[in-house]
């Protein structure tokens, strides 16, 4: 496996143009097989926290291949498949945590093989068949569900969101469901979606079972249209037994100014947990010389409103944990400084205790099919003491990241 990183980085510097491996098309039919190769090296500077953390500083390297297929069969079916192997080291799986989970996305392990101790996976990230017409799209199988229309912030986003501080989103993970999308006219639209749940399972190679649990599966309705230069949605359904209520919008003031938001209202089944609403509003605008700026607002209320609510268990990269508090802001810029190099940044801000997340990327283009990618992480906050959280962003650790992409 070593061996498979080296290799990585040895490619990255003999870059060349290259393109899809394999294109097929004859009759109407079509096959085109592509892949990315990355790889990786990080550094994580943990607090000193020994109850929160076991280690202080880790460094290491990682490497993920990914296998995309893409067929046509004829006017109206095709079939996806994406095929990835990866090597993380459980130092990085866990970044020194005593509470990381380690879990993967919620969805069958049936589609997961780990080896070396759970390090490497290879793992089917979407396999799925699609039937388009006019009228309708019809998608089955493990496939990325996106309802976001945020940017940073995306509560209406039930199913492997992105950090807000997340920089590369080319791949959303893919979770198993059925979405159907039915054209009511020429600007509405009707979305229809339905999501395996599934139990947890430490012994699995994901961490979830490989039968789904219908108790939390998940069911969407989503209505869509275009009023006044703003697409603006309906949402409703239930998601892993908590009733949804919620919208969205999209559009643009004055030619200028582009506004988005999105929310909703859950209520949770049982008399356990109180009903909470989350929503997040976005304002951007690109200017002609490339630059960029966003800036989103976020009421996270299931967060909570001071540091003595925040959970007493903290677990840094776990995908059941989101932000611990109820009111963020975050602020985004980008430019292109060059046709070869793009330059992001990100300041999310906490506003009950006053910590910060400041998060830098740069991409550089090697050749048309490589790029070099810097990503460095930098929390602002007070520190914690023992089990007490004073700050969340101050309990995160400074982070640097190279990667290398290798497109083919």
């Amino acid at each position: 496996m070593r061996r498979f990183l080296l290799l990585c980085f040895f490619l990255a510097g003999m870059p060349q143009v290259s393109h899809a491996f394999l294109e097929w098309r004859d009759n109407g039919n079509s096959l085109e097989l592509r892949g990315l190769l990355r790889g990786s090296g990080i550094t994580l500077q943990n607090p000193d926290n020994l109850y929160y953390y076991n280690d202080r500083r880790i460094s290491d390297l990682a490497a993920i291949g990914r296998l995309l297929a893409n067929a046509g069969m004829g006017e109206n079916l095709s079939l996806e498949l994406h095929a990835t192997q990866s090597y993380i080291p459980v130092s990085l799986q866990t970044a020194g945590s005593r509470f990381a989970t380690g879990l993967d996305i919620e969805r069958s392990d049936v589609l997961d093989w780990g080896f070396d101790n759970r390090q490497a996976h290879f793992l089917l990230d979407r396999v799925n068949i699609q039937y388009a017409s006019e009228q309708i799209t019809l998608k089955l199988g493990r496939q990325p569900i996106n309802l976001a229309r945020t940017f940073y912030f995306t509560p209406n986003d039930f199913f492997a969101p992105f950090a807000a501080q997340a920089f590369f989103r080319s791949y959303k993970p893919g979770v198993d469901a059925v979405r159907a999308e039915v054209q009511l006219g020429n600007l509405s639209q009707l979305s229809l979606i339905g999501v395996s749940g599934y139990q947890l399972n430490a012994a699995s190679d994901s961490g979830w079972r490989n039968r789904p649990d219908y108790a939390r599966a998940s069911y969407l309705a989503r209505a869509s249209t275009v009023f006044g230069d703003f697409e603006w949605g309906l949402l409703g359904g239930v998601v892993r037994k908590d009733k949804i209520l919620g919208g969205d919008f999209q559009g643009e003031l004055f030619d200028w100014l582009g506004v988005r938001g999105e929310g909703h209202a859950a209520f949770p089944a049982g008399n356990q947990q109180s009903d909470v609403a989350e929503f997040s509003l976005g304002l951007e605008h690109r200017w002609e010389s490339s630059l960029t700026l966003r800036v989103e607002q976020f009421y996270h209320g299931s967060g909570a409103g001071s540091q003595s609510g925040y959970a007493t268990t903290f677990s840094l990269g776990s995908a059941q944990v989101s932000y611990l508090a109820r009111h963020y802001t975050a602020l985004g810029a980008s430019y292109e400084f060059t046709p070869l190099l793009n330059a992001d940044m990100t300041a999310i801000h906490n506003w009950v205790d006053d910590s910060s997340l400041l998060a830098f990327y740069a991409v550089y283009s090697l050749s048309d099919e490589s790029e070099l990618a810097l990503n460095a992480n930098i929390p602002l906050g007070r520190k914690s003491s023992g089990q007490v959280i004073r700050s969340e962003f101050g309990l995160s650790p400074y982070s640097f990241n190279i990667e290398v992409r290798i497109y083919f």
